[in-house]
């Protein structure tokens, strides 16, 4: 259900057309082993692609899953349930965009899908979630307070560098907007990202 809410949200947020059903493309932790799978995250997105036939397997911890089922995040986003819900937004924003793009037969990089993501999971919270203090401390939480994984290879963690940096300057435009209440303008502006290659998203974060 938490799957499918925020799969729907972000389509409505976007206004892009429905994607495949996430939920359908989950795949456990004992197949990620079975695959040979070695760096096994909590959440990740796997891809393989045979003559133009892409397969799609999305990981999502089922604990992260338990959690939210009980503590609903749209009820109340606290400390106890903050984390896995980001968890979950990442992974479906990377299912969300890689499926509209894939029916669209365009090919997206994997900074791509970490920069947007990082975006999503702001504006997620921004929107979404009434309970949480969505002041500078929200994107100071986000994209200043966090740690890397310790098992993260050089160019693996080049790339969430780039991407957490570049999401945060990016979302400052999205805090100014919010609080002088132009939501219009920032929905505008959030779906004008949204459909720019990567070049255009670095252009417009490094912009602000």
């Amino acid at each position: 259900m938490m799957l499918r809410r925020v799969q729907r949200g972000l389509e409505e947020l976007y206004r892009i057309e429905s994607t495949p059903e996430v939920g359908d493309f989950l795949i456990t932790d004992e197949l990620r082993e079975q695959l040979g799978i070695t760096r096994r995250p909590r959440e990740q997105l796997l891809l393989h692609e045979d003559e133009g036939e892409l397969t799609v397997g999305l990981f999502i911890d089922d604990g992260a899953l338990s959690n939210l089922a009980a503590n609903d995040p749209t009820e109340r986003l606290h400390d106890g349930n903050l984390q896995d819900f980001l968890l979950v937004v990442e992974g479906v924003s990377h299912f969300v965009y890689l499926t509209w793009r894939a029916q669209a037969d365009r090919a997206v990089s994997a900074l791509e899908l970490e920069l947007q993501a990082e975006i999503d999971k702001y504006v997620t919270c921004l929107l979404g979630c009434e309970s949480l203090d969505l002041s500078s401390s929200l994107r100071h939480r986000l994209f200043e307070r966090f740690e890397f994984h310790d098992d993260l290879d050089g160019e693996e963690l080049d790339r969430y560098r780039v991407a957490n940096r570049m999401a945060h300057r990016y979302t400052s435009k999205l805090e100014r907007l919010a609080a002088e209440r132009r939501i219009g303008e920032l929905l505008h502006e959030l779906r004008r990202f949204y459909r720019q290659p990567l070049g255009g998203k670095l252009a417009l974060a490094k912009s602000h």
